[in-house]
């Protein structure tokens, strides 16, 4: 069985899709690091950086789908811990609000500010990253920039093993399904049960299968490739460009000069 849903976009041709892995990894990450040290009050500075990721994303030539339809499986959970920030932060630094008995400080809701939009830049960054990436490019990046071998090795294995579980989960559901299972009355909870603990038992068992055929091929813990791509110079000057100009934003926005 064959599955892309994880990253389906990653092979298109586009001016983004064409960077190095190493020189996406190192501008999302800097972009990332300079948003979330930007001071809270510094509007401007926020709205340059989405901006920047919108014309990225109009040169990644994603799908707008794609990338809202990842974007709405992480940013609910964030707004749904940040939304309750105002009600708890009731004291008097900064004003606040009164509705209807509820009490909603000024500083809470520059918290919830702060939250929403950092996560925003950097959900918006990881899905530009993995989605103008392939995922096993996106490894040989990270180990290329000397991240510890035991957290690329168990990225690599949640992966790849992440098929064997949902190809082991559609070949149960297909024979369940052909024994005209309906699952309409709520004792049939129990087939569910049974299948979900036969699933792990399979995959588990499955898991050592590909292990142990993997160490019959050489498999000593790393992926070798015989060539290894080279960061160019086209590469290096537009992360130093792009760069360049979110610490521009980062300045004037922090100082009210931007917009």
């Amino acid at each position: 069985m064959r599955h892309s849903y994880l990253d389906s976009f990653s092979n298109l041709d586009s001016p983004i899709h064409r960077l190095e892995a190493r020189a996406k990894i190192i501008l999302f990450f800097a972009l990332v690091v300079v948003c979330v040290t930007t001071p809270a009050k510094a509007y401007p500075a926020f709205a340059g950086y989405l901006l920047v990721l919108l014309v990225l994303l109009f040169l990644s030539r994603l799908p707008l789908k794609h990338v809202f339809k990842r974007a709405l499986v992480v940013v609910p959970f964030v707004l749904m811990v940040a939304a309750f920030i105002p009600f708890l932060k009731t004291g008097v630094i900064g004003g606040g609000y009164n509705l209807g008995g509820m009490t909603i400080s000024q500083s809470g809701l520059l918290v919830l500010w702060n939250v929403v939009v950092k996560s925003s830049v950097g959900v918006l960054s990881m899905i530009l990253l993995s989605s103008t990436t392939p995922f096993d490019g996106l490894l040989k990046g990270f180990e290329r920039l000397k991240v510890p071998h035991i957290f690329t090795t168990i990225a690599a294995f949640m992966y790849r093993y992440s098929f064997v579980l949902v190809d082991e989960a559609m070949r149960m559901k297909q024979a369940r399904d052909s024994r005209n299972f309906k699952g309409r009355w709520i004792w049939d909870a129990k087939v569910i049960g049974h299948m979900i603990g036969n699933l792990f038992m399979r995959s588990y068992e499955r898991g050592e299968r590909v292990y142990l055929a993997m160490l019959a091929r050489g498999y000593d813990g790393r992926s070798r490739t015989l060539e290894g791509e080279r960061i160019s110079t086209a590469d290096v000057f537009f992360v130093i460009t792009v760069m360049t100009l979110v610490v521009l934003v980062r300045i004037l926005g922090s100082r009210g000069m931007f917009l």
